[in-house]
């Protein structure tokens, strides 16, 4: 039990609440100077959101953590106020107010914690008069691979972008044949063959990739930029395991590549991982106004039809700065619109933990009007029998 209560005492410590609110102050003052150099949301993934600060000497060597990253912090903080709280909790109504202080505190970081692990957001963009069932993820990609049958919704084999980066052989029971993945590149520069002084080897010898280079690049850190992630792969048939030679894939293609296997047609395409819903999404209209004699956006919304047979609604919606849309976890919000202001773009985002926040401060802020009117009563009892003859 000894060894028990020095473990609990080391966690509750007051010493190490101290030193996770000094790294944290160090990472956020890291972070802040580096987006200088790389940019917003890069330091956000490799600072803020990782466990680690990792180190390399080239983009390709070996890592060594040389820092808690915000997760790691944020994570032992929350058990230091866990364990804190329990080691000294003891009920009176005299620290009714400290305790709901602590609490909220405690709903707090773990709220921000879920955030930053289960949240997803992604983006849905839509023209006047389009539908779609899906939004996409910019930070991620998967492979799809789907069967031209000609049928009314053709299937449609989607292979994540974090198997793909393992350069490894692919198979799936609804596929006729495998996928080896020769090469995934992150970040990539596509080149068309031929121009005077350009490269001179084509990616990939059937489909565009025979008249298109490749060229690895790093990472894209400003942030107006982002990242074109390119893959080659090679198809070898089930049946006879002979290779059909090797496809370029890219985010940069516009259009999905054909093949034929064993008499089936297939298309391959590169793409931004998609989300699908139960539910649809259809733009009405939107609309986009600026400031009189300027480009400057003043206002810009999008007047949808939300349909979902599944739950029998069917109603039109308008999405707006400050106003977003909720429904089914998923929270939609007016992000931007098409360059020619001929779609809308919406963000959606998938946060479990969204009414954390709120809580924690409904919860802290009783905490200390609690805390105060106690202190209040007892002052002014004081101060009555200081007075009284």
């Amino acid at each position: 039990m000894t060894a028990l209560h020095r473990l609990l005492g080391a966690i509750s410590s007051l010493r190490l609440t101290v030193i996770c609110l000094a790294a944290a102050f160090v990472l956020v003052l890291a972070g802040t100077l580096a987006q200088v150099q790389y940019g917003l949301f890069f330091i956000q993934e490799q600072y803020f959101q990782s466990w680690f600060v990792w180190w390399s000497y080239t983009p390709t060597s070996f890592r060594l953590p040389v820092f808690p990253g915000g997760h790691l912090v944020g994570a032992v903080l929350l058990v230091n106020l866990i364990a804190a709280h329990i080691r000294r909790f003891s009920w009176s109504w005299r620290k009714l107010g400290i305790q709901l202080i602590h609490l909220g505190l405690i709903i707090m970081l773990a709220g921000g914690l879920a955030t930053d692990l289960f949240s997803v957001s992604s983006y849905m963009r839509l023209k006047e008069g389009q539908t779609k069932n899906y939004s996409e993820d910019d930070s991620r990609t998967e492979l799809a691979l789907t069967e031209l049958t000609g049928a009314e919704a053709d299937p449609v084999i989607a292979i994540p972008g974090e198997v793909l980066a393992k350069c490894g052989a692919i198979s799936h029971e609804a596929l006729p044949f495998k996928v080896v993945v020769k090469g995934f590149y992150r970040n990539s520069d596509l080149q068309m063959l031929g121009q005077e002084g350009g490269p001179t080897l084509a990616a990939a010898a059937n489909g565009a990739g025979a008249q298109i280079a490749l060229k690895a690049m790093a990472r894209a850190t400003e942030m107006n930029q982002h990242d074109t992630a390119s893959a080659v792969v090679e198809i070898i048939p089930a049946k006879d395991g002979k290779s059909l030679g090797t496809w370029l894939v890219s985010v940069a293609m516009s259009q999905p590549q054909d093949l034929e296997v064993d008499g089936r047609h297939w298309s391959l395409e590169l793409r931004p991982a998609r989300y699908y819903k139960s539910y649809s999404l259809s733009l009405l209209d939107f609309t986009h106004e600026t400031y009189p004699g300027t480009q400057i956006p003043k206002d810009f919304s999008s007047k949808v039809t939300l349909a979902d047979p599944v739950h029998n609604e069917n109603r039109q919606v308008q999405i707006y700065m400050n106003h977003p849309l909720r429904y089914q976890g998923d929270t939609y919000y007016q992000s931007g619109f098409e360059p020619d202001n001929s779609g809308t773009v919406l963000q959606v985002v998938r946060n479990p933990s969204y009414q954390a926040p709120y809580i924690a401060c409904v919860i802290v802020s009783l905490g200390l009007l609690l805390q105060f009117t106690y202190h209040l009563i007892g002052f002014a009892r004081r101060a009555k029998s200081a007075t009284a003859p």
